[in-house]
C-alpha cells in the first residue's frame, strides 16, 4: 500500500439532499439515515487524503465502528440541500475518532452532530495497530 499523494487534511465536507427513501411520511429524515451519512463523511475524506477503503482492505487493514453517537438537534427534510462535515479528531495506535456535523445549507442551522471511534482490525477481526503513512 503506497502512500496517498494528498494526506492530512482534518476535515471534510460533503454535501447531502435527503432522498425521498430515506424520510418518513412527514418528509422527516429517518434517524437511522445519519449513520449512513457519517460513513459517507468517513469515506470521502479518506479519498480526500488520496486513499480509499478498498485499498486498505487490499493491504489487510479493516476498520470496523466500536462507538457511534448522534445528537438530533432539528429535522431534515426531504430534498433540502445539507452540509455534512467530518472531522478526524483523534488517532491513536489502533483507533480513529471523528467528528461530524450536518448542517442546512440554507441557514447554517445545525441538525444533527456526532461521533465515532473506529477500531483497526485484521482480516480476521482482531486487533491490529493503524499502519504508519496512513492519512490520520
Amino acid at each position: 500500500m503506497g502512500s496517498p499523494k494528498r494526506k492530512t487534511i482534518q476535515s471534510h465536507t460533503i454535501t447531502i439532499v435527503p432522498r425521498y427513501a430515506e424520510t418518513d411520511k412527514a418528509g422527516v429524515v429517518h434517524h437511522s439515515v445519519h449513520p449512513v451519512w457519517f460513513e459517507m463523511g468517513r469515506t470521502e475524506l479518506l479519498r480526500a487524503n488520496g486513499l480509499a477503503y478498498k485499498d486498505l482492505e487490499q493491504a489487510g487493514v479493516f476498520f470496523v465502528v466500536a462507538e457511534l453517537h448522534v445528537i438530533y438537534r432539528r429535522p431534515a427534510q426531504y430534498d433540502e440541500k445539507l452540509h455534512l462535515e467530518t472531522t478526524c479528531s483523534t488517532v491513536t495506535a489502533g483507533k480513529v475518532e471523528h467528528s461530524y456535523k450536518l448542517t442546512r445549507c440554507s441557514d447554517g442551522a445545525i441538525l444533527a452532530e456526532g461521533s465515532s471511534i473506529l477500531a483497526c482490525v485484521n482480516a480476521e477481526g482482531k486487533i491490529r495497530r493503524i499502519p504508519k503513512g496512513l492519512p490520520f
